[in-house]
C-alpha cells in the first residue's frame, strides 16, 4: 500500500467538508475516514513494502510504522469520543463542519510529519498542524480561548522558526565543508560529521530546542497549560496525543542523524530541557487548583521524562519508545475524562469537584486509572518505560541526575495524589443531574486503557520487534 494515502486522504475529505461539499455528512466523515486511516496505518505497519516513495520525499521505515499505527488509531477514538458528545448534546453540531474539515487536514498534515524524509518538508508539515488547529483553539464567546490561541500559535512559529534557523545554520555548515546542503534523511547520516564545527553546533542546538518548544519542555513551556486549559477537549487530546507525537518524530530523525558525531551537544542540552520541565511541572502541580491545568503540567512531565530517557541513549530508548505510547494514551484518556467532568460540574476547580466515583462512575474510573498512569504506577506501560529510564541513568553514571529525577517524581506523587483522589472519592458536593452514561460514549477510553495495561503486561512480538528497531536505529546501530 502506498503510504501517500495516508495523508491525501483526510486531507482531501477535510478541505471537501471545508467546502460544504461534504458538510451535511461531517461527523460520519470524521469518524469513517479515521477508521478508514486506522484500518491502512496498522496494514502498512505489519506488512512488508519500499522503504522510500514520492521521489525519496517519504520515509516508510520502522519510526514511521510505528507511530502511524500510534497517533491514526487515537484521531479515531477522539472521533468516536466527538460523535458521542454530538449524540448527547445535540447543541455541539454548531460549527461541527469546521472542526471536522481542520481536524482531517490535522490528521493529514500530522501523517506527512512521520512519513517525511526530507526534515524541511516534516517541518512545513508540522507547521500546517499548528495553523489548522489554532482555530479549533477557539470557543465561541470565550475570550480567554481565543487569547490562548493566538498564544499558542506566537510560541509555536517562534519555535519553528528557530528550528529553520537551525537548519539553516546546518546547511552552512555543509557549505563550509565541502558539500552540497540536502536535508533527505537517507542521505544524512554521512553529512552528520559536518555538524561537528561551530555552524553545526549552533544549528543541532537551535534545532533541539526550537523542538523542545514545539513538544512543551522548559523555558518556553508557559503556551501549553493555556492552551491545554482552554481548547474544548477533543482538540487537547489531539494536541497532546496526536500533534506531540508528531513533533517527536521530527526531534527522533535529527537525533538519529547527529548524535554519532555529537553526542555531547544531544545529551546535554536534552537533560537540561528534560530536568527543567520535570522540576517546573513539580512546582506547577502543587500551586494549581485547575483539573485541566494540572494534566497539563504532567504532560510537562512526561515531556521532561522523554527528553531524559532520549539524551542517555543506549540503555534507555525501548523504554522511551515503551513511555512515548503509554504517554499518548494516558493524556488522550485524562483530557477526554476532564472534559466530562467538567461538562457535569460546570467547573474545573478540584476544590469544587467529590464524589466522582458516585456521580460519574466511568469518569471516576477513568480518572483514577488514568492518575494511576501519568504517575507510572505498575502495571502499566509508563511504569516499564520509566523503570527502564532509570536503571539506565544509574548504569551510565548520571547519578546527578537520578537523584533529581527520584525527588521531583516523588514531590510529583505527592501533589498530583493530593489533588485528585479527593475528586474521586470524597462525598459529593453538589446535587447534579446528567443523563446516564453509557458504556458507547466510553468505549474510546476503554479502548486506550487496555492498551495501556497491554503495554505494561505483555507486548506481542510484532509491536516489540517494531520497537526494538526503531530502538535501534535512535542508538545509531
Amino acid at each position: 500500500m502506498n503510504p501517500i494515502v495516508l495523508v491525501l486522504l483526510p486531507t482531501l475529505l477535510g478541505l471537501g467538508v471545508g467546502l460544504r461539499r461534504l458538510r451535511p455528512h461531517a461527523q460520519v466523515v470524521l469518524v469513517g475516514t479515521a477508521l478508514v486511516v486506522s484500518a491502512l496505518a496498522f496494514a502498512h505497519a505489519m506488512l512488508p513494502s519500499p522503504e522510500l516513495w514520492l521521489g525519496d520525499y517519504v520515509r516508510s521505515d520502522a519510526t514511521s510504522r510505528l507511530f502511524l499505527a500510534l497517533i491514526n488509531p487515537i484521531f479515531l477514538g477522539i472521533s468516536a469520543y466527538v460523535a458521542s458528545r454530538l449524540t448527547a448534546t445535540p447543541t455541539l453540531h454548531a460549527g461541527l463542519g469546521r472542526f471536522v474539515g481542520l481536524a482531517l487536514v490535522f490528521l493529514g498534515a500530522s501523517n506527512a510529519v512521520v512519513l517525511g524524509n526530507h526534515l524541511l518538508v516534516q517541518w512545513m508539515a508540522l507547521e500546517i498542524t499548528t495553523l489548522v488547529v489554532a482555530p479549533l483553539i477557539v470557543r465561541r464567546g470565550v475570550a480567554s480561548s481565543r487569547l490562548a490561541s493566538w498564544r499558542y500559535l506566537l510560541f509555536s512559529s517562534v519555535g519553528l522558526s528557530l528550528v529553520l534557523l537551525g537548519f539553516i545554520c546546518l546547511g552552512r555548515a555543509m557549505e563550509a565543508s565541502g558539500h552540497e546542503p540536502s536535508f533527505f534523511i537517507d542521505r544524512l547520516p554521512g553529512l552528520g560529521a559536518v555538524a561537528a564545527g561551530p555552524w553545526g553546533k549552533s544549528g543541532l542546538a537551535l534545532v533541539i530546542l526550537g523542538l523542545g518548544t514545539k513538544l512543551g519542555l522548559a523555558p518556553m513551556y508557559t503556551w501549553l497549560p493555556e492552551a491545554y486549559d482552554e481548547a474544548p477537549p477533543a482538540v487537547t487530546a489531539l494536541l497532546g496525543a496526536v500533534q506531540f507525537n508528531a513533533a517527536l518524530v521530527l526531534l527522533f530523525r535529527v537525533v538519529q542523524v547527529y548524535r554519532p558525531s555529537n553526542a555531547a551537544l544531544v545529551t546535554n542540552e536534552l537533560l537540561i530541557l528534560g530536568l527543567g520541565s520535570m522540576v517546573v511541572s513539580a512546582i506547577s502541580i502543587i500551586a494549581t487548583r485547575n483539573m485541566k491545568r494540572l494534566i497539563a503540567y504532567g504532560a510537562i512531565n512526561h515531556a521532561g521524562v522523554i527528553a531524559i530517557g532520549l539524551a542517555i541513549g543506549k540503555g534507555t530508548t525501548y523504554g522511551v519508545l515503551i513511555y512515548v505510547i503509554s504517554n499518548a494514551f494516558i493524556k488522550a484518556i485524562l483530557f477526554l475524562t476532564a472534559g466530562k467532568i467538567k461538562a457535569h460540574y460546570r467547573t474545573k476547580d478540584t476544590r469544587e469537584i467529590s464524589g466522582l466515583i458516585k456521580d460519574l462512575p466511568y469518569s471516576g474510573v477513568f480518572l483514577l486509572v488514568g492518575t494511576l498512569a501519568l504517575l507510572g504506577f505498575p502495571p502499566f506501560g509508563s511504569f516499564f518505560g520509566e523503570l527502564l529510564i532509570l536503571s539506565a541513568l544509574v548504569s551510565s553514571g548520571h547519578l546527578y541526575v537520578f537523584s533529581i529525577f527520584c525527588v521531583v517524581i516523588t514531590i510529583t506523587f505527592v501533589a498530583t495524589g493530593r489533588t485528585i483522589f479527593p475528586m474521586i472519592w470524597g462525598a459529593p458536593k453538589k446535587v447534579q443531574t446528567w443523563p446516564e452514561q453509557t458504556f458507547l460514549a466510553g468505549s474510546p477510553k476503554i479502548a486506550f486503557l487496555v492498551v495501556l495495561v497491554v503495554l505494561g503486561l505483555y507486548i506481542p512480538p510484532s509491536i516489540s520487534g517494531l520497537l526494538e528497531r526503531v530502538a535501534a536505529s535512535l542508538e545509531g546501530s
